[in-house]
């Protein structure tokens, strides 16, 4: 393992959004991480940071200056009951793959989200993509289980992993004794 130069994580702001539709883009082009196939442009992404604000934020972990992974979600469903469930995507440029940038990215993203009152983030992944489920488990992320033939990428069926993590993990104030 190489020294790497120092990992810092902010949350995104407009301007990232060129940086983060390239990351996202190679992770289109690789076919190993998202069902996605069309390309994203900067002006899709600065638009999605502007819809999802602050309660939904998106975190960056920058290398000298420069972008190289980003981790963000959305709603995992629209029931009130899980408006404290985030649905998140982790994407690392393919330079910084296996350098620990995503596992900042992720933490980052954790943190910001518990900070906001939620209580869990999930995601999928496709068991092919070893690295990301290695990031999730190491990230304190626990597998629930495996959908099959979840959507079809290229004609060809995929399954998807399933990943949870507990934030804040704690009972709710109308369920706490006393």
């Amino acid at each position: 393992m190489g020294m790497e130069p120092e990992t810092t994580v902010r949350l995104a702001v407009k301007s990232d959004a060129e940086a983060i539709a390239r990351i996202y883009n190679e992770g289109i082009d690789d076919r190993v991480a998202t069902f996605e196939t069309e390309h994203r442009t900067a002006a899709y992404i600065a638009a999605q940071l502007a819809e999802k604000g602050d309660r939904h934020p998106t975190v960056v972990a920058e290398r000298e200056g420069r972008v190289v992974a980003w981790a963000g979600a959305g709603p995992y469903r629209s029931r009130p009951c899980y408006a404290g469930v985030a649905e998140h995507s982790v994407y690392v440029a393919r330079e910084a793959r296996k350098t620990g940038a995503g596992r900042v990215a992720l933490d980052a993203l954790c943190r910001a989200y518990e900070a906001r009152g939620f209580w869990k983030i999930v995601s999928r992944i496709f068991p092919e993509n070893v690295a990301s489920v290695t990031l999730h488990e190491r990230g304190g992320f626990r597998v629930v289980g495996v959908y099959h033939r979840h959507g079809q990428l290229d004609g060809r069926w995929r399954d998807c992993v399933i990943v949870e993590k507990l934030l804040g993990v704690g009972e709710p104030a109308g369920l706490a004794a006393g």
